[in-house]
């Protein structure tokens, strides 16, 4: 067995990138598409983020346009935990354009926007030594060895690649339409033959390691429309491994001689999956595969990795977003295939979304200034026009990113109603942003009426944007109070994750009847039992670490993928916060707090009375909130000391 590689890079792809606009409406042409969602795609950057989903350190050398599109793919590879130290930006060039639809199981539309985009601009001069000798296999696809530019490109990177000790391989990934064989219209086909194409193939098989492709495409790489023949005649100009995919039946690998049957290679288990959506199986399977190789698995684990992957693919929307984490292809290998259209599995996507969010909030610290009611309160009795607290909110921003001052682990809660400035003006500062759905003090909870009876207005929300809502809940709520509460919440956390928004859930059952030790642990249970996964929780403080250790067991052992609880401050004073930071800082999963009237309070009350001016006010507020964040560091850290952090079974 090879020695495992020691490189900071398992892998390092090359070629396409684009922005991949998917069709939402399925079932019709794509000249119906209502609406689009935006990915990131093309084959090596697919490669590369799926890889990275499954724990290889991984890369792409590629380029961008200078522009919006550009930026969200630089950005997007960056949250997958992709290297872009090789992605260049290009000055004069746009970013590739791809639109997709699903007309049916067997149709998958696509027209590429590609004239002389930025990544076919790829040259020699984009492919640094040092950075290809950083990883441990370098992976190539096809549509880069069409143009003289871009093959100079990755043939050096191969060369280099080699050089190095470093592993090659290649997605055939053979796309007539890229190859200037087929038209604009004809982006879904798959093969036409073509003697020049397999000539150019040819003549680069010998420097790879190892070669995928489909039947189709093995026929164009091998030139002949007989497979066994087509792999026969690659294994007379390459010693590669070479792995056939064969779609549901799975894929063999032949390490030598090509036998007279595909059935003679060696395989692993296919899944029965539903076709949904064959855009980016490919590059699903080649994630998978490469997670497997690179990491020495036998031919027998690398293949059933994937096709775990490819079959993901096949069963979602989108190619990026449709992959596995390490974490859900361990779980699905294990439990099996429940149900054939994989999307419609309500456990496996609850697997598939908390393993695949974005960020990370080890620490949060939240300036909560979505208040409405009380601010509206405030101001009348202030004299001042309620139009006013739109502009304080601003102040209360200005004075969150005064404390945050460009640092991780700091975020907002604001509404859009009253502080809708403040709101649109937090975006790209890299604050958490939480925004509150429900109306002020509903019980039973009713909902902001901009939502709509269905929650249809979350569709316009930003994507990093947090749905908080509050309920004001108990467990001994009457019957019909507690499923009306239950209705709502349900239809909310369903509208949140079809528009992939993460959701937190702010209970305060002290409002609503007496509590102990069990009360909100009770609460939390009901809701994983009825559907609802929030990603976070902003809980009342509990000074009883026994109330502390139930809640935190009742999420525990529902969503071991939780991102965290926040506790909240419900005015108090700030040394009694104090006292309820220490006491929630020994267990892990409170990652911090949202504190509101307890900073703004004052300040509100002086300025909207006219007694302090707007810099006098940040003042205020900065100086209140950064001294509880100050407290609850204090604490973390005091517990974190003295080992007295709660992370499991015993506190």
């Amino acid at each position: 067995m090879r020695k495992q590689s020691t490189k900071p890079l398992d892998l390092i792809t090359i070629g396409r990138s684009s922005v991949d606009l998917y069709g939402d409406q399925v079932g019709g042409r794509l000249e119906d598409m209502r609406s689009f969602s935006k990915y990131i795609g093309g084959s090596p950057t697919n490669i590369a983020a799926g890889s990275a989903r499954l724990g290889l350190k991984s890369a792409v050398i590629t380029r961008v346009g200078d522009e919006h599109m550009g930026r969200f793919i630089r950005e997007q590879l960056v949250a997958e935990g992709v290297d872009v130290t090789g992605v260049k930006t290009d000055p004069e060039r746009l970013t590739a354009l791809v639109l997709l639809g699903i007309r049916d199981e067997h149709s998958f539309p696509l027209i590429f926007y590609r004239e002389n985009c930025a990544d076919m601009a790829l040259c020699e001069d984009d492919i640094d030594e040092d950075f290809i000798g950083s990883a441990a296999c370098v992976c190539a696809t096809g549509t880069h060895l069409s143009h003289p530019r871009t093959e100079a490109a990755v043939l050096k990177a191969l060369d280099l690649a080699r050089k190095h000790g470093a592993r090659t391989a290649l997605d055939i990934d053979y796309r007539p339409n890229l190859w200037g064989l087929a038209g604009h219209g004809a982006g879904e086909s798959r093969f036409i033959e073509s003697g020049a194409v397999t000539a150019k193939l040819q003549s680069t098989l010998h420097l790879f390691d190892l070669i995928v492709g489909t039947e189709e495409e093995f026929h164009i790489a091998g030139g002949s429309t007989d497979t066994i023949e087509a792999l026969r005649n690659v294994r007379k100009v390459s010693s590669a491994t070479l792995v056939c995919k064969r779609g549901p039946i799975g894929a063999v690998a032949f390490e030598a001689e090509i036998g007279g049957r595909l059935d003679d290679g060696r395989s692993g288990p296919g899944f029965p999956i539903e076709v949904f959506n064959v855009l980016g199986a490919g590059d699903g399977f080649m994630s998978g595969l490469l997670r497997g190789w690179l990491r020495d698995e036998s031919w027998e684990t690398a293949l059933t990795y994937a096709n775990a992957c490819g079959a993901f693919a096949v069963s979602r929307h989108g190619c990026t977003p449709a992959y596995p984490s390490w974490e859900e292809l361990q779980f699905f290998l294990k439990r099996g295939v429940k149900r054939p259209d994989l999307r419609n599995d309500p456990a496996l996507e609850q697997v598939h979304w908390s393993t695949n969010r974005k960020g990370d909030w080890a620490q949060m610290r939240i300036f909560a200034f979505d208040h409405r009611m009380q601010l509206e309160t405030l101001a009348e009795e202030a004299g001042a026009e309620t139009s006013r607290i739109g502009q304080f909110k601003t102040l209360c921003l200005q004075s969150a990113l005064k404390v945050a001052d460009g640092r991780h682990g700091y975020g907002i809660l604001c509404d859009d109603r009253i502080g809708r400035k403040a709101l649109h003006a937090s975006a790209g500062t890299g604050l958490w942003i939480g925004r509150p759905t429900e109306w002020p003090g509903s019980r039973p909870l009713t909902l902001e009426p901009d939502l709509g009876p269905d929650c249809g207005g979350l569709d316009n929300w930003p994507k990093d944007h947090v749905v908080k809502v509050l309920c004001f809940c108990h467990p001994n709520d009457r019957v019909e109070l507690r499923q009306e509460q239950e209705e709502t919440l349900l239809r909310l956390f369903t509208a949140a994750r079809r528009n992939d928004l993460e959701f937190l859930l702010e209970i305060i059952p002290s409002k609503a009847g007496p509590v102990d030790d069990r009360t909100t642990a009770d609460l939390i249970r009901r809701f994983y039992e009825i559907g609802i996964y929030p990603d976070w929780w902003k809980l009342e403080p509990m000074h009883s670490p026994a109330a502390w250790q139930a809640a935190c067991q009742a999420i525990e052992e529902n969503d071991p993928h939780v991102r965290g609880i926040v506790i909240l401050g419900l005015d108090a004073p700030e040394a009694d916060l104090q006292q309820s930071f220490r006491a929630a800082a020994q267990f892990d999963l409170v990652k911090g707090f949202a504190v509101g009237r307890t900073i703004f309070a004052d300040a509100a009350r002086r300025w909207l009375k006219g007694e302090i001016s707007d810099a006098e006010a940040i003042a205020m507020m900065q100086e209140r909130y950064g001294r509880l964040c100050r407290i609850w560091d204090e604490a973390r850290a005091a517990a974190e000391e003295t080992g007295a952090t709660y992370a499991g079974e015993t506190a």
